[in-house]
């Protein structure tokens, strides 16, 4: 019985953790295509923060999430002040960050991460006790209980380059253009 339980969050920190290394290393184009580092200003101290997440971009938008909710700390950094710095890949730019808390909007960018990384998004759903496949009601469920933030490049910063372009963020469509 040498299996130790390691939870979630504890490896979700630890890989983060070696995100943090990996740019420090100058191979931010590598693990840049999964994951980004934000930095925020601490609302309490008002020191720089830095926080590696996953992310999805749509249309020059850095989406953002946390499984913690409105608890994480840079989640509440980004409340008390927007004005971001990210890091991704080769790139940095200053941003304005945007808290999503429309359930059925959250909803829809699960449901289209679902279909851009279905191994990597089903298994965290198994993780959080949904189904790999969650229907509708799960995801809005589910969408409760997580933040989301929107960061946009600032207008007199650099813009990163475009990809992909999310339209209709109704709870009834979601569509993508190449």
């Amino acid at each position: 019985m040498g299996y130790k339980h390691i939870s979630l969050a504890r490896f979700s920190w630890r890989l983060m953790k070696f995100a943090r290394i990996w740019y420090s290393l100058g191979l931010g184009p590598i693990v840049g295509r999964l994951i980004l580092l934000l930095t925020t200003t601490g609302r309490k101290s008002g020191l720089p923060r830095v926080t590696p997440l996953q992310y999805e971009e749509i249309d020059c938008v850095f989406y953002v999430a946390s499984a913690r909710g409105q608890e994480a700390d840079w989640f509440r950094n980004i409340l008390a002040n927007p004005n971001v710095e990210v890091r991704v890949k080769a790139k940095r730019f200053h941003g304005v960050a945007e808290p999503i808390t429309d359930v059925p909007r959250i909803a829809d960018f699960l449901e289209l991460w679902l279909r851009r990384h279905p191994r990597m998004i089903s298994a965290m759903f198994r993780l959080a006790g949904l189904s790999a496949r969650p229907d509708r009601a799960q995801l809005e469920q589910y969408a409760a209980k997580i933040a989301l933030v929107a960061i946009r490049a600032r207008e007199n910063g650099s813009r990163p380059e475009r990809q992909m372009r999310w339209d209709g963020l109704s709870s009834s469509t979601t569509s993508l253009r190449e």
